[in-house]
């Protein structure tokens, strides 16, 4: 059987990969799970300590320090925790000049040094094996045991999500296809879609939102389709009520252009809130503060039905099948 590209499907993760995992250890509270991109680790009588890690790859060569930071940083900061160590392996191919490692290291820095994050650890060479830049990036923060944020719902929780759905496909479909984003879009909207992708991090958002939510998830592969995990997770359902999804209208026109719903592309830096009813308008005020937008996409419900409302109509949410960033250079656009 050939594995798919992209992340692996929860079934090969529950047939390959979670049976292999070691011996057991009581200080792990949470290990490698579907829908929880953190591990939470005891650290002492108030805290936990959050463990994430990701690579990062087949990126803007000008993007590659930010998304080194954020990828794995993004996954710390939802759990509540503010990423405070990180550990950085930096895998180069043969060629590359110095002066595109001192762009990464100097964009890393910048991030570390807004966030109050250190760099403790890592690897960084040069060999023939490598085909295009690659970091593994595995950040650690410490979140007070009360403080502890799971990807975990209640029926009547809300759906409140910061608008960004979609951003991170039109941004990467800005850069590697801009020829055919031209067709439609100005040179200054292309040179807009580049630049956001400074939006893609839930850092800001995460940590601005925590105080008001029982839970976060940040809609990466897959997009919005990560409601799945954590209803699954949760044994609750949800609804999610189309005419309240809100989209850049430079991200409508790419996703409109490629015949694209939103509801399963990448969106890596939207933050998916689960956030009890009381707390809801608190919140979307507070991020909006931050300079944050965000809505109320829906709610999850004790019934085990997930469904899309689309004015009268109803279907089933969709299901992560495949995500077009993945394979972005074969989607094909239309006529």
């Amino acid at each position: 059987m050939e594995l798919p590209a992209g992340k692996l499907r929860n079934e090969v993760l529950r047939e390959v990969v979670f049976p292999n995992l070691g011996v057991e250890d009581a200080k792990v509270v949470y290990g490698p799970r579907e829908g929880f991109d953190s591990a939470v680790i005891e650290y002492d009588d108030e805290h936990y300590l959050i463990v994430a890690t990701d690579p990062t790859l087949g990126v803007p060569a000008e993007t590659f320090g930010f998304f080194t930071y954020h990828f794995a940083a993004s996954d710390v900061a939802v759990f509540g925790a503010r990423p405070r160590w990180l550990i950085i392996n930096l895998l180069l191919p043969p060629g590359t000049e110095k002066e595109f490692l001192k762009g990464v290291m100097r964009d890393v820095n910048t991030e570390c040094r807004r966030y109050g994050s250190t760099i403790i650890g890592g690897h960084t060479g040069v060999y023939p094996g490598v085909s295009e830049p690659t970091a593994t990036t595995t950040a650690m923060g410490l979140v007070r045991k009360k403080e502890l944020r799971l990807p975990l719902a209640k029926p009547g929780d809300k759906i409140i999500v910061t608008a960004k759905v979609g951003l991170e496909f039109a941004v990467s479909a800005a850069y590697f296809r801009e020829e055919e984003l031209r067709k439609f879009l100005s040179f200054r909207e292309i040179e807009r879609l580049k630049n956001l992708y400074r939006f893609e991090t839930v850092v800001p958002d995460a940590l601005t939102a925590r105080p008001f939510v029982r839970g976060m998830h940040d809609a990466t592969e897959g997009g919005l389709t990560a409601l799945h995990e954590i209803a699954d997770n949760s044994g609750v359902g949800f609804r999610v009520y189309a005419e309240k999804l809100r989209l850049d209208p430079l991200v409508r026109k790419v996703l409109e252009f490629y015949g694209l719903e939103p509801w399963s592309v990448s969106s890596t830096g939207t933050l998916i809130t689960i956030t009890p009813p009381e707390k809801s308008n608190s919140l979307i005020i507070e991020l909006y503060k931050s300079g944050i937008m965000a809505f109320e996409l829906g709610e999850f419900t004790g019934e085990k039905k997930r469904i899309l409302v689309e004015g009268s109509e109803e279907r089933p949410f969709p299901e992560f099948e495949s995500d077009p960033y993945v394979g972005l250079y074969e989607v094909k656009p239309p006529g």
